[in-house]
This record gives C-alpha cells, structure tokens and sequence, in this order.
C-alpha cells in the first residue's frame, strides 16, 4: 500500500510535458518526485533550438498551462528567448528546481517486478528507484542528420539547425539549406539579408499560411493583468479555429479548400516568378503535411541572392552540393534543416518492463500507447506527448495538461490498499490502436510522405481527432482498464 507521501516518481526531462506533469503532482499533495534533466537548465526544445528567428506558430495565450496565463507576453506568437523565460518563471513560482537533478542523462530504466519499482539508470552510473516512471522527451528530441554521401568531405563549416553555430559568421557567404520545414522558414528570412548568396534546397514545397502576428501594446498588457477575461476570450477564439482547422483535415476536406486558396494568394502576391511560384507550389493535400506559419518566406526567397533548387541532391562535395542534374551548388556552410527522428519516441533510452521485455520490441511494428501514455506489460510507465498524441493543428500543451491529469488520477489510485502497480490490458490498448489507425488512414496524413508517418505508412504520431474528444477521453482514469496487482501477494502466490 502506498500514500502520497510514500509514493515515488521518476520523470524525465523538464520541457513543457516534464514540468506539466510536475506541476499537476505538486498542487494535488505529490511531492516526492524527481525530474531527471541532461542539460544544465530547464525547456526542452525551447532551450536547445537558438537558430535565428526561433519561435512558436501556436498564439501565446494558448501555447501557455491554462492555469498560468502570461500577460506580458511581448507578441502574439512568442520567439524561443520569451517562451524559454516563461518556463523559468513557472518552474520558480512553482518550486520545482529542488526536484530536478541537472546534468543527468537517462539511458535506461527497468521494471522490477517483485518490489514493483522503476530502476532508473543514468550516464553517471548514479541509479533512481520510484514506483512511477514518466518520460517526458517529447517528440522533437533528436536532430536528423540526412544520409546524404560525402557529408565528411566538405571542406567548409555545417551544422543542424537544432544545433546552431553561433560562432559561424554567415556575412558574404555561399549558404546552401537543406530542408524546408517549420525550423527553415523561420531562419532563411532571418539570414538572406546578409548572407552573399543562399540556396535552398526543397524536397517538396510547404503550404505557406500567413502568420497573423502583431506586438501587444501597454493597454493591451493592462487589459491582460486586470481583466484576465479578455485574455482568456482570445485563447478560446485561437482554440476553436485550431479546433476546426482539425475537423476540416479529419472528416470534411472540403472546408479545407478555403485554407488552399489562401495559400495560393499568398504565393501570387509575393513571387511574381512564374517558374519560382511553380516550384512553391505543394502537389500534395493541403494538411497532409506540417503547415507553416509565416510572413517573411516567401518575400525572402524571391531576393535575387537566393535561388530554390529542386533538383534531388545526390551528393555533399567537398566545395557543396551536387544535385541530380550534375550541377555543384557552390557554399561556404551547409546548414541541415531537416527536422527530427519524431517517431522515434524514448530515442536512445532502453526500456524494460515485465519478463524484462524490451520497449524497443513492442513497438517493432511501431510506437502505440493506449491514450498515448501506457503500454501492456509496463506497469506504472506513463509517456508523456507520446504515440498519436501530437497535433496537425493547435497547441500540443492543451494535450500534456490533460495527460498528466491522468497521471495524476493514476498516481492516486496506486495509494489505494492492495494496488503496488497497473498494468493496462492488452485488449484495451488493442482495441484503443485499431480504431486509432482507422480513423488516420482515412485522414488526410494518409496521403503523402511527412515525419507524422513511418516507412511502411503507419502514423503513429498524431491524434485522430479533436483536442476536446482527448479531453474528454482522458478525463477520468478508469480502472477496469488496467489489472492492478499487488505485488507481495503475487509473489507469495507464485510459489
């Protein structure tokens, strides 16, 4: 039998979900917990991605915890450095930095099933036991690197841009990007001014929306602090457009068209290029991959120091970038834009669960959680923004806070006599995936390769449906979901 005060939590990482889920333990009276982070401070993505231009293409009022709305938010859509600050201030208000261990890197954790506690070990040889094991990584960890020949052999500088160089002086240089995703259309505007010449390398063409963003003025930040209502009233607007925005893309596509011509205007007023608005043009649904928010890419690519080549690239030289043509594109710095390993869930961390099975072996077919959070044969293990739980549209941290709300009821559940841990039953999380993926094969990211799917065309990092339907779904931890054991008596019975 447990308690709060006995009971015992290992999470790891301190981005949005890690102290999400933090937070939610800490106000319901859960106070042994540890937060195990491998940096030297808290944020997640929002710490290590610094390239120019960094920011969120969620509004702030909704890419912030509901219960700590930030009304001095100095833009509509907030850059990395003020949503980094937003995080520290949270973790301050809250006292979470006695829970975290910094500088220490997870790499496995295992079950044991006769004390019915996660054994936690870490890169420093230090270990963790708790009776409830959370990783929080988050999706977006672990940088891509393309497997393009001849990377080794160029002769000038190259980085990822989750990696940027800060010492790499980009003035008057040959630029060649790689990759035309959210992180690209953020910095190519922020480096085309003083770069000498820019070339961008595009596998297929982004639909481009316009980012309706404006600086909040003092009356604005007044209004905020002293009448939070109309604060809220603008969070509620950008969830419902965010909540028909999905409808649009999982069940009437054509409320999407709306959506496409807009993006074809967008191209007609700032490429006046016929055969460069050709090549910006997306031959794929609208939806199907990640749409981009922005104002200043499309201005930036019809500069006459850019060029977009489309052509397969086939080769790194040691002086740039060969393409499918023949044709070497000359550079002085190669920048990788080209995202991250997104259905690579836990990344590099082993995890073992019951009969020492291997998490790397239960999702040999592909990740699957059962609401995105647990997996049959591993008790007490709670994932956090994990399979099918991230969004084609809308602010991923609407979803963490109801996921630690779950983690929260199961947490409590495990104080009840008689429960050492729960377990959720094979048929329920079979049952849950089954109808997960037969919703997303008639979705629009069926339809064309992106990072939402794997090779084999399962998708097994979005939500099917509406924020409000998971809200609603994970509202109430249920029980009969789960075999909950007793961990003393099953191993008497064993004997």
């Amino acid at each position: 039998m447990g308690t709060a005060q006995s009971l015992s939590v290992v999470i790891v990482g301190t981005g949005f979900g890690g102290l999400g889920t933090a937070i939610e333990l800490k106000r319901a009276g859960f106070h042994d917990f540890t937060i195990l982070e491998k940096a030297t401070e808290v944020g997640g993505v929002w710490r290590e991605n610094t390239y120019p231009g960094a920011g969120c293409d969620i509004p702030s009022p909704l890419y912030s915890f509901s219960y700590e709305p930030n009304p001095h938010w100095p833009k509509r859509y907030s850059l990395q450095a003020d949503i980094h600050a937003y995080m520290k201030r949270v973790v301050a208000k809250y006292g979470l930095e006695p829970h975290i261990r910094f500088g220490t890197e997870v790499t496995s954790a295992t079950f044991d099933e006769d004390r019915a506690r996660w054994r936690v070990e870490t890169g420093t040889g230090e270990t963790f036991d708790a009776n409830v094991f959370v990783p929080a990584v988050g999706q977006l960890s672990w940088p891509v690197w393309p497997d393009i020949p001849g990377q080794a052999s160029f002769t000038g500088r190259s980085f990822h841009s989750a990696l940027w160089d800060h010492d790499c002086d980009l003035t008057g240089k040959r630029v060649a990007v790689i990759g035309t995703g959210a992180s690209a259309i953020q910095f190519v505007p922020e480096i085309q001014p003083r770069v000498g010449r820019l070339t961008v390398f595009q596998r297929s063409a982004p639909y481009i929306m316009a980012k309706n963003d404006t600086k909040y003025r003092r009356w604005q930040h007044w209004l905020f602090r002293h009448l939070p209502a109309t604060q809220l009233a603008g969070r509620l607007r950008i969830w419902l457009l965010a909540e028909y925005a999905t409808y649009a893309m999982t069940k009437h596509r054509t409320l999407a068209r709306g959506f496409e011509l807009r993006t074809a205007q967008l191209r007609r007023r700032h490429i006046k290029d016929p055969e460069l608005r050709r090549k910006l043009k997306p031959d794929y649904a609208m939806g199907c991959k990640r749409i981009l928010f922005t104002n200043d890419y499309l201005p930036a690519l019809a500069q006459p120091n850019v060029q977009v080549e489309t052509n397969r690239i086939t080769e790194i030289t040691p002086n740039g970038v060969r393409t499918a043509d023949g044709a070497e594109h000359g550079a002085d710095v190669i920048i990788y834009g080209t995202g991250f390993a997104a259905t690579d869930f836990l990344g590099p961390l082993k995890v073992h669960g019951l009969g020492g099975r291997s998490l790397d072996d239960a999702w040999a077919g592909g990740a699957r959680a059962y609401l995105g959070m647990t997996v049959p044969g591993f008790p007490n293990l709670f994932c956090v923004y994990g399979p099918n739980t991230n969004l084609g549209a809308g602010s991923i941290i609407y979803m963490i806070e109801r996921q630690a709300r779950y983690i929260r009821q199961a947490v409590e559940h495990l104080t009840v006599p008689d429960a050492s841990y729960v377990d959720v039953r094979p048929e329920v999380e079979r049952r849950y995936d089954g109808e997960v993926q037969r919703r997303l094969a008639k979705s629009v990211w069926s339809r064309c390769t992106s990072w939402y799917r794997q090779p084999d065309g399962r998708v097994t990092t979005n939500w099917p449906g509406l924020v409000s339907e998971y809200h609603l779904r994970t509202r109430r931890f249920d029980p009969a979901e789960y075999r909950t054991v007793n961990a003393a008596k099953a191993k008497a019975g064993a004997r």
